[in-house]
Parts: C-alpha cells; structure tokens; sequence
C-alpha cells in the first residue's frame, strides 16, 4: 500500500478508500444490494490487512446503519489512532422540520448521533454531503469550525457541488479565520469528467485533495454494456440515473478501457482506477467494495502505470455530460 498526504494537511492516507456505503441495512433504505454487518465485517477487516487505512461513510448510509457496522469492526480489528474515519452530514435522517440540512441546529445533532454510531470520540473527516440551499454558507461554516475547535473532527471536507460553492465556503472560512475544507469527494471517472473542468483547476489552486466517488461509474466500467447484470446494475435506480448504458461514446471508453487492461494483462478496474490516480489532484479514489476480491484488484493497481499516450486514447473519445452528482 501507498500512503500520501490529503491535500495540504500533514494527515497520511491510504491511496485507496474504502467506501462503506454498501455496509448496511437494505430494510432501512432504498438500496437492496448492501451487505448486512456479517457479510461487511471480512470486507472491513481484509481492508485493514491489504493496507487500507482511510474509510468513508456517511449518517445517511442505511439511516445510520453503516457507521454502526464500521464502528464495530474498526474497534475490533484496528487501533484508532491508525485509522482514518470519514463520514458526512446532510441528508435526511428523520422526519420533521429539522431531520437534515447543514443548520447549526442540524450539524451539532448529526455530529453527536454519528460519534456514537461509530463508537469514537472524533472522526478525522467531518464532510457536508451537499451543498444546503436553505442555510447561510456561513453558518454551516460556523458550526463546523466549533466542531474542529471541540475536538469532534480532526478536519472538514466537502462534497458533489459547483465550484463557485466549493469557493465560496473556502472564502467565508478564510474571511472569519475559520477551518477550511482540506478535502472534495466529488463524482469523477472516465465515462464522467465534468470535474476536470473547473473543480479540479480550483483544488489544485487550493491544496485540496480530491478524494472521487464512484470510480468505476457503478460497475459500468469493469464490464460490457452485454454483460450480465447485477442485483446493484438492476436496483440502483441513482445509478442509473447518472449512466446511460447505450451512450455510444461511454462505450467506445469502455472499449478502449478493454483493450489497455488486456495489453497490460490486468483486469479492467486496474485501467480505471490507474487513469484515476495520475490525475492531479486526486488524493485516493472511494471504493465501494462488496466482496474480498474487489479489494484485492483495487490494491493491485498500484503497479500499474499509464502512459501518456494511453491516458490520452482513453480520454479522445469523451463528450460533455450532463451535470449529475450535486443534488
């Protein structure tokens, strides 16, 4: 495993994230595909053993079940100290006026719930899971900044929104001597590159590490559009709102993709991930493991490298897309 620095911070993680999504209850929320805690747990421990230090959840992951899982296992199989805890705020967590949101009232409860769920007295990264179009950038800023100053997060991070936002808040905080967002988990492929066009340019302006969500667009880059289907492909309705299966220039990616893992004699996730991680400046791409051998293929692809000439045959065929992945 590789280790590197998150953005500007002096806080080493792995190069690969685990994301814990898939950890949870599917009678608690809309996807049918999560794993429950026992299935989960050899996940989370094989991560530990293959290196992984940097995990990633979210309150909203299962309403709640997913830190819970993580929680567990994490005290079971590691020390504390050694590992690098992740979760967001803002989705909805309840019903009632004040169930979600980046409102102080609404950060100071989540942050609380989600220290107890995972078993922790801090997180190393606290994210807003969205932009919050109802409450003041500078009272989410406020409040985040307390929860630095109180010990609860080592760090804040952003996630999945316009740059002028991302910049926004990165001036607030700096106008009132406040935490900066050290961190964007943002929606970044090779069938989706929308970022390249002004978030990245502005992470990299602002020493920001860019830690990409769905880096395999759900699947669809490790497999033919004929391929057989999974429970997740045939399920996950958010996916497929955000990839379209039969876009001619997505497989032709695709294609390409196919042909560079088979002169590399590595399965296509290595190609994907590999485009991913000589892209400045992604720090360390989320993996939404389900299964060991998942884990084993995204560690792996740190012997690849690309050439400048297949990154760039890879990337000829793009076109723009469609905005998905900020609300």
């Amino acid at each position: 495993m590789e280790y590197t620095r998150l953005g500007s911070t002096g806080m080493k993680v792995s190069r690969i994230c685990l994301g814990c999504m898939g950890f949870g209850d599917s009678t608690r929320w809309i996807h049918k595909w999560v794993l429950n805690e026992e299935d989960s747990r050899p996940v989370i421990k094989k991560a530990l053993e293959l290196g992984i230090n940097f995990f990633d959840t979210a309150n909203v992951y299962s309403i709640g079940a997913s830190e819970e899982i993580l929680g567990r296992a994490l005290k079971d199989f590691a020390k504390r100290d050694e590992v690098i805890i992740a979760t967001k705020v803002h989705g909805k967590m309840r019903e009632g006026p004040n169930g979600g949101g980046l409102s102080r009232k609404a950060i100071l409860s989540e942050i609380d719930h989600s220290l107890k769920r995972l078993g922790t007295d801090y997180v190393d990264l606290y994210q807003i899971h969205r932009w919050d179009y109802e409450t003041p950038i500078e009272e989410t800023m406020e409040a985040l900044n307390d929860i630095v100053r109180a010990g609860k997060a080592r760090y804040i991070g952003a996630s999945a929104m316009w740059a002028w936002q991302f910049q926004k808040a990165l001036h607030v905080a700096e106008m009132h001597g406040w935490t900066r967002f050290v961190s964007m988990q943002n929606h970044l492929n090779l069938i989706y590159r929308e970022e390249e066009r002004e978030m990245l340019p502005l992470c990299r302006a602002e020493g920001i590490g860019v830690i990409p969500y769905s880096p395999l667009a759900a699947g669809r880059l490790t497999r033919d559009v004929s391929a057989e289907s999974t429970l997740r492909s045939e399920t996950d309705e958010i996916a497929k709102k955000k990839y379209d299966a039969t876009a001619e220039t997505d497989q032709q990616v695709v294609k390409r993709m196919a042909e560079i893992a088979e002169r590399h004699g590595a399965p296509r996730v290595h190609i994907a991930l590999a485009w991913l991680l000589q892209k400045s400046p992604v720090t360390a791409p989320i993996i939404g493991a389900t299964k060991i051998s998942h884990l084993e293929d995204a560690v792996s692809v740190l012997s690849i490298q690309l050439s400048l000439e297949e990154v760039a045959y890879l990337e000829e065929p793009y076109v723009p897309h469609s905005i998905v992945g900020h609300q």
